[in-house]
Parts: C-alpha cells; structure tokens; sequence
C-alpha cells in the first residue's frame, strides 16, 4: 500500500497564519508537515538540509519576498502562494505556481488548492496517456489505526457524523474523522452530489429519485430543501 505522505513546508512571517495552515495540514492524511519559518532567507537552508514537496508561502516578507524567493531558487517545490494581496496573482502564476490563495484562507479553498498540486507531485511518470485515470482515482483515509485505500468508483454514499463521517462502499464501509464538506471539496463534482447537509451520493450508484429522496441499492436518502433545486438540475 502506497502510504506516501507530501512533505510540506510553511513559509509566513505571522504566526497566526501559520497556525492556521499547520492546522489545516493535520487534517489532511497525505500531507505531512516539514517545518516552518517565518522569513524566505530560512527556506533557502531549510531546502538544502530536506527535501519539501510543496511551498505554502507568502508573499509580503521581510529581507526577501516570497516572488523573490522562487525566482531565486533552482529548482522549486511546487508553490501555492497564501497572501492578503490580490495584486500579485499574474505575477505567481508567471512563476508556475499552482495556486493563489487570499487570507483569510478558507479549509475547503485550502484543499481545493492541494487538489491541484498532489497530481502534479503524484501522478507516475510511466502512465500512459490513454489510462483512464477516473476509474483509477482513490484517497487514502485513516480508519483503525491505519491507512485504508477507497477507490472513487467504489462509494455509493458518504454520511456526516459530526466529526467524522462514514464512507459507504460496495464492499462494506469506512469511518474516519473528517467533516463532510472538506470530504465534498476532494471529490470530482462531476461524479459526486451533495444532496443534504448530511449525505453525499455517487451519481453512478442512483437507482431512482423524487423531488424528495434518492435511492441507491438498499437506502434512501433525502434531499435538503436547500440543495434541492442544485441536485434536481444535476440529476436531470
């Protein structure tokens, strides 16, 4: 089993905005934190003395900004910028950084971002182009002091129970503490429907619907009144 965790590396004058993106990638399984520091002249050491996959860094700094820093470096991490300032949005992009992301940063906004920076760290080299990669997606969740592999194709439904929530599957189910919107924010919405604030539920896996409940093999699950109107228009 592929338990590989992403190193990252926070890079933030303010402490409180450390803070919160240390919290957010505790949340996270595979993300591993790396270290931080509070000024880009420390990451220059810290990346000659370990390897980091992924740069959290902000952009307004003393000695050296973070637009800078990556201009200076060899040969990057991969970037997700976290600022205050929409103004430096061209110029991060111009330095191939993945993302832009605006304090205050939001957790499903964080993870929208990680989303588009772990293929790019991830994905083999060998696969060929014409792989179906949708049928080969999966996530990694920390059930009973392990690892466990859930491939995407295989959920039938997700349910919140408050802090955690239960991962249905067609072969049995996994519970794991996350909250179900942070869940909602990791899955393709083009194959995955929030239908209540409890249920999420595989569009391949709906056997029927009304204007009040999908049913899938075996359960029925309610629509919300206030996701009602998005799920009847995904649905027809």
């Amino acid at each position: 089993m592929n338990t590989q965790k992403y190193r990252c590396l926070i890079v933030d004058d303010e402490p409180p905005a450390r803070q919160v993106l240390r919290r957010y990638i505790e949340k996270l399984p595979l993300l591993e934190l790396a270290g931080e520091c509070s000024n880009a002249v420390q990451v220059i050491t810290l990346l000659h003395q370990q390897p980091v996959d992924l740069l959290l860094l902000d952009i307004q700094m003393p000695q050296l900004s973070g637009l800078e820093l990556v201009a200076a470096l060899p040969n990057p991490p991969k970037i997700i910028f976290t600022t205050a300032f929409a103004e430096f949005a061209v110029q991060s992009y111009e330095l191939d950084a993945v993302d832009y992301l605006l304090k205050p940063i939001k957790f499903e906004r964080f993870i929208k971002a990680i989303n588009k920076a772990l293929p790019l760290m991830s994905l083999p080299a060998q696969l060929p182009a014409e792989t179906p990669a949708a049928n080969d997606a999966f996530l990694y969740f920390r059930a009973d002091r392990k690892m466990v592999k859930v491939m995407l194709k295989d959920i039938v439904l997700i349910e919140s129970l408050k802090d955690y929530v239960k991962i249905m599957t067609e072969a049995g189910q996994v519970v794991t503490k996350y909250s179900i919107t942070a869940l909602e924010a990791m899955l393709p919405a083009s194959d995955f429907i929030r239908v209540h604030r409890s249920f999420i539920v595989a569009a391949s896996k709906i056997q029927s619907f009304s204007a009040s409940s999908i049913h899938t093999s075996g359960s029925e699950i309610p629509i919300g009144k206030s996701y009602q109107r998005e799920v009847l228009r995904f649905l027809q």
